[in-house]
């Protein structure tokens, strides 16, 4: 079911044709094939996973589509039909900010399987993209382009494409995103990009990177969860990110662990920080990494009615403890709740981006409709409604 006003997710295949009459218009004749990967929104479980945390994300039906065909003479060609700014280049001077902009997520992902020895020297594409995923929404477009790359990558090389051989993709899409385009992210994106089931969110552990399917089935139990795209602007290269990644490492060295989930002791590990900023840093990742478990425990139960309470206390703690929401993400979410949902929080890195609440079915309307007028009363951009269905990861089509 899709949110009335809504953006519908359009159809995969459709996506494609987008992309592949663009690469013929662009680079002539046909790509060697065409792949699509996810967005994503995560359920629960923020800024944990560069802690060494538990994370709760799933693929929406929103894609990232490229059409690509590989070349034996080190160039990369990239086009899109978002931009006209596209880009072409050698692979080998591919380094740490070259290119710039949204080509650097293509070429940085040859670049990390090119530089691990997985992709011959000398290989490179003709790239072509077309995307439903909503670009700064915070519903992480830039790994839905890493992750269809990399498997149109591994496709046209040959490369197993399994369970493990996924696990090596995303590990190049991280280093990608962390090395080549300069943003600390810590691999739930792309693990849930290469990793998600229709009818199922993805338990990922972010210190071991192990992972298990958690059936989620929102119609079932009468509800939706609403995706929120407050309009506002997210950004995850600014530094705010980068500080607040920073802020734990610093933390975690303080305290003599290798991530926070080696702590133990709470309120002995917030008494021995020493940096006063860390103690509400560090109090907001444990906490939520308990919400996780939380949920998963509910949701094994069939209570998903009542994660709505966590949803709204890991907003909290993300606004107050973290400080990483923003004016449009706290009154999406407090509309949300004052029109009858179960919960709702910011979703995503933050500073804008999207919010998500759990509204039973028969509310859905009046929260869509409250959320818009009190957007519309505080002269903030206008939202758009999201489907949020657990989907398919990345595949070719």
């Amino acid at each position: 079911m899709t949110a009335p006003t809504g953006v519908e997710p359009a159809d995969a295949y459709t996506v494609a044709a987008g992309a592949e009459a663009l690469f013929r218009s662009t680079f002539g004749g046909s790509a060697d094939g065409v792949w699509a990967a996810p967005g994503r929104v995560n359920l629960i479980g923020e800024h944990v996973d560069y802690a060494g945390g538990l994370v709760l994300p799933f693929a929406l039906p929103y894609v990232t589509v490229v059409a690509a065909r590989i070349r034996n003479d080190d160039r990369m060609r990239c086009v899109s039909t978002h931009t006209t700014d596209g880009w072409q280049g050698a692979v080998a001077e591919v380094a740490p900010g070259r290119p710039s902009g949204w080509a650097a997520y293509l070429a940085g992902v040859l670049w990390a399987l090119r530089d691990s020895g997985i992709a011959p020297a000398g290989t490179g594409f003709d790239v072509a993209v077309h995307s439903t995923v909503p670009v700064g929404s915070g519903l992480s477009s830039s790994a839905a382009l890493e992750c269809a790359f990399a498997l149109a990558v591994a496709d046209s090389l040959g490369l197993p494409t399994n369970t493990d051989g996924r696990r090596t993709l995303i590990d190049a899409c991280i280093r990608a995103e962390n090395e080549i385009v300069g943003a600390a992210t810590g691999g739930m994106d792309q693990s849930v990009a290469m990793l998600a089931r229709p009818g199922h969110a993805l338990l990922l552990d972010c210190r071991s990177g192990d992972s298990r399917l958690v059936p989620l089935d929102f119609a079932a139990a009468g509800a939706q969860l609403l995706v929120m795209d407050t309009n506002a602007p997210h950004r995850l290269a600014d530094g705010q990110y980068g500080a607040r990644r920073a802020t734990i490492e610093r933390a975690c060295a303080n305290l003599g662990v290798d991530t926070l989930r080696d702590i133990r002791d709470v309120e002995g590990a917030l008494a021995a920080l020493t940096l006063p900023q860390s103690v509400p840093r560090v109090r907001h990742v444990l906490a939520e990494i308990r919400r996780v478990v939380e949920v998963t425990d509910l949701l094994a139960q069939n209570r998903i009615a009542d994660i709505g309470d966590v949803l709204t206390r890991s907003h909290r703690s993300l606004r107050d403890d973290y400080e990483v929401s923003s004016v449009e993400l706290d009154l999406a979410v407090e509309a949300a709740l004052d029109a009858g949902a179960w919960g709702a929080r910011m979703t995503g890195g933050g500073f804008g981006g999207s919010a998500i609440a759990l509204v039973p079915l028969d509310r859905v309307e009046d929260v869509v409709a409250h959320v818009l007028h009190r957007a519309a009363s505080a002269a903030l951009p206008t939202p758009q409604f999201l489907s949020a269905t657990p989907s398919s990861a990345a595949r070719r089509l």
